[in-house]
């Protein structure tokens, strides 16, 4: 894929901070409707990954959303992502006061391999009652569902403030997200992630955490083991250690709001030596550990390492401990929060939780009540031909609607 045809100049490209004053709010709307909205955003590509090569900028999404922002007579504001050249968040806001509801969603895709698609996955193809497209579920058409939604609110109708947020590579490294937490950024008290959750509120995810060992030891000649010290059969002690404390942590802790109710470790990955008749002299082990709510991250990690270091205590065997992915926390809204009442109402359905990671833990982190609700399913992203059914718009927008009705304005007949 060719980035820098689907690139563009920007406006702002040399600023680490950007301010804009809101547009005129008796202004005529020059925002366009819905489906051109989502239509430009699915054809603006944002992938983010951690393979430089297919890594793109998310600035032509931040500058598509900030000048329809605007129209809607929004202060926006476009906090560069510090470290990450050409990627910003946008954090726009209208109304004035204290309290009020974010909209969040993240700008970037995942990669696609185009030539399983049945469409283009950088055009927005309507077929089957379904909008067919990369970000339809995950998530860039809900960023053009809560413009919709704010479409007709004014700075004179709200008694507290409306935020749309858009973050930069969640489906990366969380950057945007934890550049907010750097930064300090006051979102709102009350927050909803647009990520696809078949409209469901989902209040609780696990966190999850990506870490390597790497066990050194020495080659030598096959024919005789007193040669080397093989760094596979260590790994054999080590997995074993693993699959223990495994069990333990199952039985430690459960929470029987999760399908799979308790934390979960995978060993994902190993790789060690390079030839039959050579004493294995190095070996690594990867896994992949999702604590359940109430558990630290940095605990387990150190117990983890801990655990591992003791198995090849007073051996020929040094240890290297590598961190993958330092990890999302896991979430947990108070089953009693507003934001989480309030959803339940609108949906008519009680909250959940998902064992998929979001942003909001570090939403929470800046005293945010955050749930996750969303038209799609979580089925569909990362897949070819994601979708989004055309029967989910409107019931999103009655959902978005109530959802600032019941924040952001004192009259609540409409909820």
């Amino acid at each position: 894929m060719d980035t820098v045809t689907r690139e563009r100049p920007y406006r702002w490209l040399a600023v680490g901070l950007i301010r804009r004053e809101a547009g005129n709010p008796d202004m005529a709307h020059n925002c366009p409707d819905l489906i051109t909205m989502m239509k430009q955003l699915i054809e603006t590509a944002s992938i983010s990954s951690v393979q430089p090569a297919l890594d793109m900028s998310n600035l032509p999404v931040i500058e598509l959303l900030a000048g329809w922002l605007e129209d809607l007579g929004f202060a926006v504001e476009v906090p560069a992502v510090p470290g990450e050249p050409g990627k910003a968040n946008l954090i726009a806001r209208i109304g004035a006061g204290n309290g009020g509801l974010v909209l969040a969603g993240h700008t970037d895709t995942v990669p696609c391999d185009e030539h399983l698609w049945s469409h283009d996955p950088f055009q927005l193809t309507e077929a089957d009652g379904r909008l067919y497209g990369l970000g339809t579920a995950d998530m860039k058409a809900f960023l053009a569902l809560a413009l919709e939604a704010a479409r007709h609110e004014t700075a004179k109708t709200l008694t507290a403030p409306l935020t749309i947020l858009a973050t930069a590579d969640e489906e990366s490294s969380m950057t945007g997200a934890k550049a907010l937490v750097a930064q300090g950024k006051s979102l709102g008290q009350h927050a909803i992630i647009g990520e696809p959750t078949g409209l469901k509120p989902v209040r609780m995810h696990k966190g999850i955490m990506m870490d390597a060992i790497a066990i050194h030891g020495r080659s030598g000649h096959s024919s005789d083991p007193s040669l080397g010290a093989n760094a596979m059969e260590a790994a054999h002690a080590v997995i074993g250690e693993l699959m223990k404390w495994r069990g333990e942590i199952r039985a430690r802790e459960s929470n029987a709001a999760f399908a799979v109710p308790y934390a979960t470790l995978n060993l994902g990955h190993i790789h060690g030596g390079d030839n039959p008749n050579r004493i294995c002299g190095d070996c690594e082990i990867h896994i992949d550990l999702r604590p359940l709510p109430g558990m630290d991250t940095e605990a387990l990690r150190e117990e983890l390492r801990a655990r591992v270091r003791r198995v090849l205590e007073n051996t020929a065997f040094e240890l290297e401990f590598r961190v993958l992915f330092d990890g999302i926390p896991a979430l947990e809204t108070a089953a009693d929060a507003a934001i989480v009442s309030a959803a339940e109402t609108l949906t008519g359905q009680g909250s959940s939780a998902v064992a998929f990671g979001t942003e909001g833990p570090y939403f929470k982190k800046l005293g945010t009540d955050t749930i996750i609700l969303g038209p799609g399913d979580i089925e569909q992203a990362h897949q070819p031909d994601e979708y989004l059914a055309l029967d989910t718009i409107q019931p999103t927008l009655q959902i978005l609607e109530g959802m600032i009705q019941r924040f952001c304005h004192n009259d609540q007949t409409r909820r």
